[in-house]
């Protein structure tokens, strides 16, 4: 296992913002969405790769693992931070070749990371974002304690000055380090004995990159020569600090064959082993003292960048909410998740919802699906927009339209005291978006978009996701260009549309600004899938609506 060194914990940069998360708000529920649905349906792909917690992706019987890599790495991409300039801290800075090739980053646990959670970016999840998550998704669910988690970090174009300490390095250096970042010896000697335990509990040290700490150790079961920080690896617990106080430990840090690289030894000891001794004797001071400095790590970020509020689930909320155009009809689709309940406390799921006429309409829905989070800890159960199947939708007459829904679960009502989940459709894809032709021509694709009579847009477009050349994940768009006369799809919506050779045949969403607000539908539609606009069967659908950036 690569190795993490002395967890610099101290500064915390950012700033949270004051305003609360208010279904819909696309980057909040994006962000939301990737923290808490970890397991079951609607999960995201990241937890996959942490179960169980001594997998790892690149190879068998290696002794390494995926959850202390992605641990490692943020702690490493935060280490070169500077309270004395605001530059450095987690902004992904450590993919770069010219921070990651590093003596100071040595191993590949670091490329091993970014091919996982590059591979979990999108438009609101950016990459510095990701790999804060991938270290809280390790931690949480290998027996860990929950961590905070915000937004908003900013990922980096260009390498930081180098920081992270090193273990030959001796007792002056590394209080030098933790001084520009902010720490007083005091602080140190607490901030290494938890996080760096916090680590432990998962790392180990590699004979490849460091042979100069561990030898090689003859395991055929060990084909990379992994030194362990404590007998329990893959798991969360105290017992890096109880062997180090016993005189049992193996930490390749502390009773390594080189006494110059045993740099725990030194750190923990600098205090007496006061530090160590309080987390092998109380394992809910070790828990809940490594909660909150994980926390303040993975928020450390340069001066300049404001991070979320801490992310916290709905309790309601709905989700891949989407409308569509049929001829005259509004197909509404989508899943509302019901937080920490199970099927049976749930109970009946029903809809209600106000139109643009003044009318109500009323559905059930039908069971999803069940999810975990955090180990296990949350629970949450799904339904779908339709009284039959889950992946069905709701039929609405498109003069009517749709303005807001609202929530009956068990005989209660969820309508936010009155306000309701407002809905847009001012805007909405439609199916007769067709292929002209896959084999060459200049225009193969007409993508239509439904636009209400009623509503003025400033632009209509589409968005096409693309990384620009240092990875990072952005949204091109291409206008939809204003119809000269207007073309009826059905009395109260006309059609924009767009023959297009400038947006590559893959996915595309749609974006518009409506009254000075941007909104952007949710599900990305795949063009291939597209029926031939010389008629025939159109591929499965993903109903489109548009929310409010």
């Amino acid at each position: 296992m690569p190795l993490p060194l002395l967890v610099a914990l101290a500064t915390y940069t950012s700033h949270a913002r004051a305003s609360p998360h208010i279904w819909p708000s696309p980057k909040l529920d994006a962000l939301e969405s990737a923290r808490f649905d970890q397991f079951g349906f609607n999960a995201g792909i990241m937890p996959g790769f942490i179960q169980p917690c001594d997998s790892f992706l690149f190879a068998d019987d290696t002794g390494r693992s995926n959850a202390a890599d992605w641990i490692r790495t943020a702690y490493h991409d935060m280490a070169t931070h500077s309270t004395t300039d605001g530059t450095g801290g987690l902004d992904a800075s450590i993919r770069l070749d010219a921070e990651m090739d590093r003596p100071e980053n040595a191993g590949d646990g670091f490329r091993n990371t970014f091919i996982i959670v590059s591979g979990v970016t999108n438009r609101y999840l950016g990459i510095a974002d990701a790999l804060a998550l991938a270290a809280v998704v390790a931690i949480e669910n290998c027996g860990g304690p929950e961590i905070a988690y915000r937004g908003g970090r900013i990922d980096a174009i260009e390498a930081n000055t180098p920081g992270v300490p090193e273990p030959q390095q001796d007792l002056r250096s590394h209080i030098a380090s933790f001084a520009r970042q902010g720490c007083t010896q005091t602080e140190m000697i607490s901030l290494v004995a938890c996080g760096r335990v916090s680590l432990h509990s998962f790392g180990g040290v590699q004979h490849d990159p460091f042979p100069n700490i561990v030898d090689e150790l003859n395991d055929p079961e060990n084909t990379d020569d992994i030194a362990h920080f404590d007998t329990t690896f893959v798991h969360f617990d105290n017992n890096v600090a109880t062997e180090y106080i016993s005189g049992t430990t193996q930490n390749p840090l502390v009773v390594g064959f080189n006494d110059t690289t045993n740099s725990d030894k030194r750190i923990f000891g600098n205090d007496g082993n006061a530090t160590m001794r309080s987390f092998a004797d109380s394992p809910s001071l070790f828990t809940s003292t490594c909660a909150e400095l994980f926390a303040r790590m993975i928020d450390t970020v340069p001066s300049g960048v404001q991070l979320t509020d801490v992310i916290t689930p709905l309790p309601v909320k709905p989700d891949n909410v989407e409308l569509t155009m049929v001829n005259d009809t509004i197909r509404l689709s989508g899943q509302v998740r019901l937080w920490n309940t199970d099927q049976a406390s749930a109970g009946t799921v029903g809809v209600l919802w106000d139109d643009h006429l003044g009318g109500q309409g009323n559905t059930t829905f039908a069971f999803a699906g069940t999810a975990s989070s955090i180990g296990g800890k949350y629970n949450s159960v799904w339904y779908g927009f339709n009284a039959i199947t889950p992946f069905g939708f709701i039929g609405l007459d498109a003069a009517a339209g749709i303005e807001r829904f609202r929530f009956v679960v068990n005989g209660k009502l969820e309508d936010r005291e009155g306000v309701g989940f407002e809905v847009q459709d001012a805007y909405m894809f439609s199916l007769t978006s067709c292929l002209y032709s896959l084999n060459g021509g200049e225009d193969p694709l007409r993508l239509d978009v439904a636009v209400r009579n009623d509503v003025n847009p400033t632009r209509i477009y589409a968005e096409s996701l693309v990384f620009d050349g240092f990875g990072r994940p952005t949204i091109a768009e291409t206008d939809i260009p204003r119809p000269d006369q207007p073309v009826a799809i059905n009395a109260a919506y006309s059609l924009w549309s767009l023959n297009a050779s400038a947006i590559d045949l893959g996915d595309v969403t749609i974006g518009a600004e409506i009254d000075g607000k941007r909104y952007s539908t949710v599900q990305r539609r795949s063009v291939l899938l597209f029926p031939s606009c010389d008629g025939g069967i159109s591929g499965p659908t993903q109903p489109g609506q548009g929310l409010e950036l």
